[in-house]
């Protein structure tokens, strides 16, 4: 890892509390980190599950601001974590702070997450980045059209992308009903009431 000269506080300050890690932020992007980001304890726990080695790739389906991705690059720095959004001034929010903190191990796409090939990843995290679209949801912005119509586009296309997937891969569902995990995904692992499900395909 690589840090800039610019860096007013030591890497690991960055990632002692979430306030802190907000800092890295403009205040009103982080205003709406408690709705909208994982926690970093959240973040911790699906690293230690999704990072089984060094050689796999994990996509934040959503990826918002990059606060997962950059938590998981500073808790495994050998692992590369993907991150794939929508909304362009998200990406750039996030770029920048991936730029701050210095980390090589995080890429971040601006494109629609089904305009992906999902094989080239080994295993996803997903805080339900679909429940902006049902009604009387919190929504980021106004950036993008949200529908009802959508929500069940979305997670019916997951739900079959992840049915393809080799046996092995491994999800991390955050706040989400799990309509786009398929039968064939075993629950591992649930923690937090339930909010937080770790799966594995058979």
């Amino acid at each position: 890892m690589k840090l800039t000269n610019k860096m007013p506080l030591h890497l690991k300050d960055w990632f002692t509390t979430d306030a802190q890690f907000h800092q890295l932020y403009p205040e009103p992007v982080s205003a709406q980190a408690r709705m909208h980001w994982s926690p970093l304890y959240i973040a911790q726990k699906v690293v230690s599950y999704l990072a089984v080695n060094d050689a796999v790739k994990i996509l934040d389906i959503g990826s918002g601001v990059g606060k997962f991705c950059l938590a998981g690059a500073y808790y495994k720095p050998s692992v590369s974590f993907f991150g794939v959004e929508q909304r362009k001034n998200l990406i750039i929010h996030a770029e920048a702070a991936r730029k701050k903190l210095g980390f090589q191990n995080v890429h971040f796409i601006h494109r629609n997450f089904t305009q992906l090939n999902l094989n080239e990843y080994d295993h996803f995290y997903f805080y339900n980045a679909f429940f902006e679209n049902l009604d009387g949801t919190d929504k980021i912005d106004n950036e993008i059209v949200y529908s009802n119509e959508l929500y069940n586009y979305y997670s019916i296309y997951l739900y079959n992308q992840l049915e393809k997937m080799r046996i092995g891969t491994k999800v991390a569902t955050y706040c989400s009903w799990g309509d786009e995990i398929p039968p064939c995904y075993q629950l591992a692992e649930a923690h937090f009431n339930n909010l937080l499900k770790f799966w594995i395909k058979i």
